[in-house]
């Protein structure tokens, strides 16, 4: 994760996921006399209060779920949940309010001004999870028009995309303003007939894609993955400009594809510092993205997220050892 971008990232009200996940956390109570004691036994410390950001993707929900639930019922944590944006998430590390940032997609910004200028935070490691974001088609699109993927040949077909909001242009369909978007210097930068139109949240750009492929509506959008919704609805990705280093160090000029990001783990200098065992958990976590889309699949389906994150430490429960070892 590694650019100084205009990030501004995904605050997505992710569906019934992020409802239930703050839900979960924000109240997650304190802990008995004899978890405290198995936390203490374990790291010499007590584990004591951990304040989790949430950032409120479904991704991020299952990431912040399984922490979560681990800290409360194996390390006897008091587990705090706490809604916020990206850019929001990291000021907390400064204001003593943040713990955990459980999923970070690069923000070298940031990086630089927490974690090297002020030294509040402390990078906690990579998740597992490789993210990609990009712009997609939904199936049918790619099979009745086979070189719509290749971005080269967008302006050919921009009127098919056209909408209301779009001006006459082709619309680019992005997902709420607080994501992580290079979106609107591309379309400026590779000379292309489009406007870029926010559907205001995940949830509405994954029914929005969802609707496209059931009634064979056009649509080029913004998506990223580790995502659960891959599964059900197989979008085909469009091939920007590839990414090299540095392409997309000037967020003015940007016009290459985004990269791959290694995502990570941020914790607070006071939490490392502090020897709770929640920072050694926020250390150790890491995981896969199949892992990660099962447990947001089984939030998406209904589960709330500590449910889901039950379901998955019990059936992982030698990876949640490797993680407190």
């Amino acid at each position: 994760m590694k650019k100084a971008e205009r990030l501004i990232k995904r605050t997505l009200p992710a569906m019934a996921g992020a409802a239930a996940a703050a839900l979960f956390l924000a109240g997650c109570g304190g802990a008995s006399v004899n978890q405290t004691a198995a936390a203490a036994g374990a790291s010499g410390t007590p584990c004591g209060t951990v304040n989790v950001a949430m950032n409120a993707w479904v991704g991020y929900t299952a990431d912040a779920a399984v922490y979560s639930y681990v800290a409360k019922n194996k390390l006897g944590c008091t587990v705090v949940q706490k809604d916020l944006n990206e850019q929001v998430s990291w000021q907390g590390f400064a204001s003593g309010e943040v713990d955990v940032i459980m999923e970070n997609w690069g923000h070298a910004d940031l990086t630089k001004q927490y974690i090297t200028d002020q030294k509040v935070a402390v990078d906690a490691g990579p998740t597992g999870n490789e993210g990609h974001i990009g712009w997609y088609v939904p199936p049918w699109m790619a099979e009745k028009y086979p070189d719509i993927t290749d971005g080269k040949n967008l302006n050919k077909y921009a009127s098919l995309f056209t909408t209301s909001e779009s001006g006459g242009k082709g619309q680019v369909l992005d997902g709420d303003p607080a994501f992580v978007t290079n979106d609107e210097a591309l379309v400026k930068n590779l000379n292309l007939d489009y406007k870029v139109v926010f559907a205001g949240s995940e949830a509405a750009l994954i029914q929005s894609f969802r609707t496209a492929q059931q009634n064979k509506t056009p649509l080029l959008g913004y998506f990223y993955e580790p995502q659960w919704f891959l599964s059900e609805v197989p979008l085909k990705k469009v091939n920007l400009p590839a990414w090299t280093e540095g392409c997309d160090s000037n967020p003015e000029t940007v016009a290459c594809d985004y990269p791959t990001y290694k995502l990570n783990k941020v914790i607070s200098k006071k939490l490392d510092d502090s020897g709770s065992a929640a920072a050694k958990l926020a250390k150790g976590f890491t995981w896969t993205n199949e892992d990660q889309n099962s447990v947001a699949t089984d939030i998406q389906g209904g589960m709330t997220p500590e449910a889901a994150a039950k379901k998955w430490v019990d059936a992982h429960q030698s990876a949640v050892d490797k993680w407190l070892s």
